[in-house]
């Protein structure tokens, strides 16, 4: 069994409701990812999920912290914000510990990392997400551009796998069609498993001691269509990630 910690992949809504001369508000909060999270839960791995509004006070700030209670580490659909702008830090100036910095050491001392694709990862839209320019970048296996980074694939686009690795075997050669991804550049001395649309979407590499892996789109809607989503392989690709991140030497 992996321990494996859920970054993300959860936002509000606030809607303005206009009615004629009237209008009022709503608000809606939404925690997402619950198919990925019940996919690795059906195959035996120990998932919890902190949303991105309780990073700052939910999320240990040491490597050590970390190592306590994951194996594995999934930061999915949240900026690089999130983790720097802790309510102490932003409202009242003071220092406070480095999240991001111990997310990457971390991985460098042992543990598994990976990143999945969003609007609010990599690079992200209009930039906001903010990851090249943190020390996790180095970490990862896949280079991060410094602008808005999405691929919109409204058509759909159908993956297909690019290079043979115990994460990919038993899989289809072409998977389902994804609706979007984040454009990255593959590192040097990384593996490319995956491609769509002429772009990397799964890329894994060693850290250290460690393992990363990159997912440039999504493992829930909005990229992640219904047909992605319910691919009798998404729930292997994933848990195979898992357990390839924990260290596991797949068969």
């Amino acid at each position: 069994m992996t321990r494996v910690l859920l970054l993300g992949e959860s936002w509000f809504v606030h809607s303005i409701h206009q009615k004629g001369f009237d209008s009022f508000t709503t608000s809606e909060y939404t925690a997402g990812g619950t198919e990925f999270v019940a996919a690795l839960r059906a195959a035996g791995h120990e998932v919890t999920h902190v949303p991105c509004h309780e990073i700052t006070s939910a999320l240990p700030a040491t490597a050590e912290g970390l190592r306590e209670i994951a194996d594995v580490i999934v930061i999915s659909d949240v900026g690089a914000n999130t983790f720097q702008l802790a309510p102490a830090t932003f409202t009242r100036s003071e220092a406070g510990p480095d999240r991001i910095e111990a997310l990457r050491a971390f991985a460098e001392q042992g543990g598994g990392l990976a990143m999945v694709g969003g609007y609010m990862t990599f690079s992200g839209i209009d930039a906001k997400a903010r990851w090249a320019r943190t020390v996790l970048a180095d970490a990862l296996p896949v280079g991060i551009l410094d602008r808005d980074d999405r691929v919109e694939l409204g058509s759909g686009a159908a993956p297909a796998v690019v290079a043979a690795h115990p994460i990919t075997a038993g899989l289809d050669a072409e998977w389902p069609a994804l609706l979007g991804l984040n454009e990255v550049t593959v590192r040097a001395g990384a593996t490319e498993l995956a491609r769509c649309a002429g772009h990397p979407l799964l890329v894994v590499d060693s850290y250290g001691a460690g393992r990363t892996a990159a997912f440039t789109s999504d493992i829930a809607p909005h990229w992640a269509p219904p047909g992605f989503l319910e691919w009798e392989g998404y729930a292997p690709l994933f848990d195979r990630t898992v357990r390839w991140l924990a260290g596991e030497e797949l068969a």
